[in-house]
């Protein structure tokens, strides 16, 4: 079937050179090149994990100090209300005192002016009742 003459050591000859040949120039260069490649993609994934892990610490310090500016605007926020709540309370008490003290004004006034009428009409009573006696009994009577 098979021959075994001077073709085979020269085929196989053949083979082992371009083997050879096909190693030095194809496969070697190749194999650098995915070498090369599967580096810069471990040296890649390498940065971005170091970036998503800054990333990721950059994000939390400003959701910690996010957390403080609204806990602080908060405590502003609640001393503020407390301060105009305060003078609020002042300005209603304030205007309370002051309504007191016109309403107590006004009574002194009212009561002035009922002595003054009391006055004024106990005198008129007088003099009317002096002329009632003076028709009824005559002006030499009444004296």
């Amino acid at each position: 079937m098979f021959d075994f003459d001077a073709t085979l050591p020269l085929m196989a000859l053949q083979f082992i050179v371009l083997a050879v040949v096909l190693n030095a120039v194809f496969y070697k260069p190749i194999g650098k090149a995915l070498d090369e490649r599967a580096d810069y993609i471990r040296s890649n994934e390498k940065e971005a994990k170091e970036r998503l892990a800054k990333a990721q610490t950059l994000a939390s310090e400003y959701e910690i100090q996010l957390a403080d500016a609204r806990k602080q605007s908060q405590e502003i926020i609640a001393a503020a209300q407390a301060q105009a709540k305060a003078i609020a309370d002042g300005k209603i008490a304030q205007a309370q005192r002051e309504a007191i003290a016109q309403k107590e004004a006004a009574a002194k006034e009212i009561e002035q002016q009922k002595q003054e009428a009391m006055t004024a009409l106990e005198q008129q009573v007088e003099a009317l009742s002096r002329q009632i006696l003076e028709k009824i009994l005559g002006p030499e009577l009444v004296k």
